[in-house]
């Protein structure tokens, strides 16, 4: 079985980091945090919100929190509503392309599609009505652009 670990702009919905493992832990949100920093380069005082996991609460990804000066934000113990945004994504992603699949070959080719889905379609052609139906990459842009032209 594959997990993955997903990090999201909240304001653009991209998907900005992701990971997967055969286990929930550490190890696995460390590493979709670090494909988001390495992909974005966050400042200082970005907040980074999860559920309440063992593995948000780690030592080692609180460290990487605070080493980033990044600030943790967790859910209400036993309030998925909190983490709306991923729950939603979740449903998401197993709506559109997990479930139609039934079952993976290979976790290569569960990596590989989902890979394509969030990079090439969710992030950049699925249109999102919550940011005035655009993609997260041209929300992105057109970001960006306000900020060049302020």
């Amino acid at each position: 079985m594959a997990i993955f670990s997903y990090v999201m702009d909240l304001y653009t919905k991209e998907l900005v980091g992701y990971a997967m493992s055969e286990r929930i832990n550490k190890e696995l949100v460390i590493a979709a945090l670090l494909m988001a920093r390495w992909k974005h380069h966050p400042g200082e005082g970005i907040i980074l919100h999860s559920d309440r996991g063992v593995q948000y609460a780690s030592g080692a990804y609180q460290k990487l929190l605070a080493d980033n000066k990044m600030i943790c934000s967790m859910s209400r113990k036993d309030n998925p509503y909190d983490n709306g945004a991923m729950e939603s994504f979740n449903a998401t992603i197993k709506k559109e392309l997990i479930y139609p699949h039934c079952t993976y070959q290979t976790r290569k080719e569960a990596r590989k599609e989902i890979f394509e889905y969030i990079e090439v379609f969710y992030n950049k052609e699925r249109l999102h009505s919550s940011i005035g139906y655009e993609t997260p990459a041209m929300f992105r842009e057109l970001l960006n652009l306000q900020v060049l032209n302020s």
